[in-house]
């Protein structure tokens, strides 16, 4: 099993969820448009406080670790294997897609509260990084 492998599964689950919930909300407008803004702000709010949660982690590893905000939260460097930073950073882009295709589709309404949601990959991405990620020492 690959280290932080909770991590990642969290982090494609969200995904998932989002993913439905917004081509629910852009298939079916009425029925659906509350949950996919009820699970966007979810994935938010969730997302905000696992930013905060790697960040404060990641400040306490600087003063032994050298990480950079790109290594953090976009796992760039070598710190992060390669499969992992493939998993993590597909299941933000996939968000990305899944929000800024389903605003486009329907502009001015709830389905523009889904470009908030991506917030849940880059947090996870950062969780992963500042538990798991190999940094060079100060």
């Amino acid at each position: 099993m690959t280290e932080g492998a909770r991590i990642i599964e969290v982090s494609w689950a969200g995904t998932a969820v989002f993913t439905i919930s917004s081509a629910l909300g852009v298939v079916a407008p009425r029925p659906f448009s509350g949950m996919s803004s009820a699970v966007s702000a979810a994935l938010f709010g969730g997302g905000c406080v696992l930013f905060g949660a790697a960040f404060l982690r990641a400040v306490r590893r600087s003063r032994t670790d050298d990480i950079t905000v790109a290594m953090l939260f976009f796992l760039m460097g070598g710190g992060t294997p390669r499969p992992v930073r493939r998993l993590l950073l597909a299941s933000l882009a996939v968000e990305v897609v899944a929000a800024v295709a389903a605003a486009a589709a329907r502009p001015f309404t709830s389905q523009a509260t889904g470009v908030l949601a991506p917030m849940w990959g880059l947090s996870l991405c950062g969780l992963w990084a500042a538990r798991h990620g190999r940094f060079e020492p100060r």
